[in-house]
């Protein structure tokens, strides 16, 4: 008998360090929860300034390619032939509309 009340203490010292550990890990996961969400934002920010930066450079080549640089006139033939596709396609639009 004189081992069931240290027992049951231990016991209790053991489920308050468990509790503790949870209590830990509770707060561990909220923290790199938050963590995460700023990471995927400044994730998110960096692809649209990539994005906006390989848009820049594709108009830069196609500036220098107008001013008469021999590299990538097909490049630039093409992306004028789409302008005029898509100027084009927008005049059939509102000749449809009247």
């Amino acid at each position: 008998m004189d081992q069931n009340p240290l027992m049951i203490n231990v016991l209790e010292e053991k489920i308050v360090g468990l509790l503790n550990k949870l209590k830990d890990n509770h707060l561990n996961l909220t923290k790199f929860e938050e963590l995460n969400s700023s990471l995927e934002e400044q994730n998110k920010t960096l692809k649209e300034k990539v994005l906006k930066l390989q848009e820049d450079n594709n108009s830069l080549k196609v500036a220098n390619n107008l001013l008469g640089s021999n590299e990538g006139k097909s490049q630039t033939r093409t992306k004028i032939n789409s302008l005029i596709n898509e100027v084009e396609y927008c005049i059939q639009q509102i000749s449809e509309m009247n």
